[in-house]
């Protein structure tokens, strides 16, 4: 009788934190580790040429906007799963990354005790969400009036979120524009969806929420 292993693959650019989720994973049966990568082209590329159970996702990728990237790796190999991983609020990223095609997020807070938890949870066809994650989510299609506003952020489209994030990099319209190939007018209407969505009163509450929201990431 033969069991099957689970092949993980893990995006991670922090060498220290990628040993540490590598240890957790080795050390337990039926899982193993076929391949640590740092970039999400290199992620992209063994997708699409080698067999990949689960893949575990850092947010804080730096080469890339990581909701894409989950995006497109369901999109090139659609039997990979995907649980991401990230050290921000899990009220905001968690909603972003289900929505973006993650079947589980975990901080990386729980990841120290329920990593393993989460890999077969997702591996069995199910979703992980910690206890705070599932409740938040919760809280957000109950009172859908009570929710702070970085909470709100779920409510953006990617396209949005990624325009909010080029606000608070300093970007001005045309600079945005001219990084995501559209026109100024788009991103002029993209500006006034966000301050609606957020509530935000004017340009200048919304960069300084846009700036605020950098510093997080």
């Amino acid at each position: 009788m033969t069991s099957t292993i689970a092949e993980i693959m893990l995006v991670c650019d922090l060498p220290i934190e990628g040993i540490a989720l590598k240890q957790m994973i080795t050390d337990e049966p039926g899982l193993s580790v076929c391949c640590e990568l740092v970039t999400a082209e290199e992620a992209l590329q063994f997708a699409r040429t080698s067999h990949v159970d689960l893949a575990i996702v850092d947010l804080a990728l730096k080469d890339v906007h990581v909701l894409d990237l989950i995006r497109e790796l369901r999109h090139i190999a659609s039997g990979v799963l995907v649980l991401a991983l990230s050290a921000h609020d899990e009220a905001v990223f968690a909603a972003l990354a289900l929505r973006a095609g993650a079947r589980g997020f975990i901080s990386e807070p729980d990841a120290t005790n329920n990593l393993v938890v989460a890999i077969r949870q997702v591996l069995s066809g199910q979703i992980y969400l910690s206890d705070p994650a599932a409740q938040a989510l919760l809280n957000t299609l109950e009172r859908p009036d009570t929710i702070p506003r970085w909470d709100r952020l779920g409510s953006l489209t990617d396209r949005e979120l990624e325009v909010f994030e080029l606000i608070g990099r300093g970007l001005v319209n045309a600079d945005i524009a001219t990084r995501l190939r559209v026109s100024v007018k788009t991103v002029e209407t993209y500006r006034a969806n966000i301050k609606s969505k957020l509530n935000l009163k004017d340009v200048n509450d919304l960069l300084r929420h846009a700036l605020l929201w950098v510093e997080q990431l």
